[in-house]
């Protein structure tokens, strides 16, 4: 994930899109292509079908990406309960306007979106550790000691694996309670624990 705060210009006048990535237009899914391949050079662009990945993006008044996520779902099973995870991937800024809040605008938007995905039980992803702060500031919670177990059952893939140095987020929604996500026993069971994502192949970590 490659965006951040800091200081700068102000931000230019933005919007916020959203689509299915299957109907993503084409001018628009050309500018998040290379976005991305700017930011993950040799990575496949993309999401898995699977995980019914939606954009977000935020688009000046001129018709550029100022900015660009994706959001994917899935359901995961975690000690001994079935959870509708959601989370965001490949979050980046054009480097011409980083600086001036637009990663920050657009997950802001992300996480009220999410938030208001009927039946969605938990926001769920991981992120280099110097970029904690950034989604902290955004309302996310860091799970203290969780490892998030990315890949397949056959192939895993963790963020404590070596050359990683990730931190692991996450929002609790849902019925407020003891048997909700968002109960007390929610971030709980969470916290120190090895949460096994398997989003598969092709987006392996979210």
């Amino acid at each position: 994930m490659t965006a951040g705060p800091g200081p700068g210009a102000h931000a230019p006048a933005t919007e916020v899109l959203g689509f299915a990535e299957a109907e993503l237009p084409a001018a628009l899914a050309a500018q998040v292509a290379a976005l991305e391949a700017e930011a993950w050079p040799g990575a496949t662009p993309g999401h898995d079908p699977a995980l019914a990945p939606r954009a977000l993006l935020l688009v000046t008044a001129d018709g550029t990406v100022a900015a660009s996520l994706a959001l994917l779902f899935k359901e995961i099973r975690h000690a001994g309960r079935t959870y509708r995870a959601a989370g965001l991937s490949s979050v980046v800024t054009r480097r011409a306007l980083r600086g001036r809040g637009c990663g920050a605008r657009l997950v802001a938007a992300a996480r009220r979106e999410l938030a208001a995905v009927p039946g969605l039980d938990l926001v769920l992803f991981s992120c280099d550790r110097p970029l904690a702060p950034f989604y902290e500031a955004a309302g996310f919670t860091r799970l203290p000691g969780a490892v998030l177990v990315g890949g397949t059952p056959g192939e895993p893939l963790a963020t404590d694996g070596p050359g990683f140095d990730k931190v692991v987020l996450a929002e609790f929604l849902g019925a407020d309670g003891p048997e909700g996500p968002a109960g007390p026993d929610g971030p709980a069971a969470f916290a120190g624990t090895r949460i096994a994502l398997h989003p598969g192949p092709v987006d392996r970590l979210w």
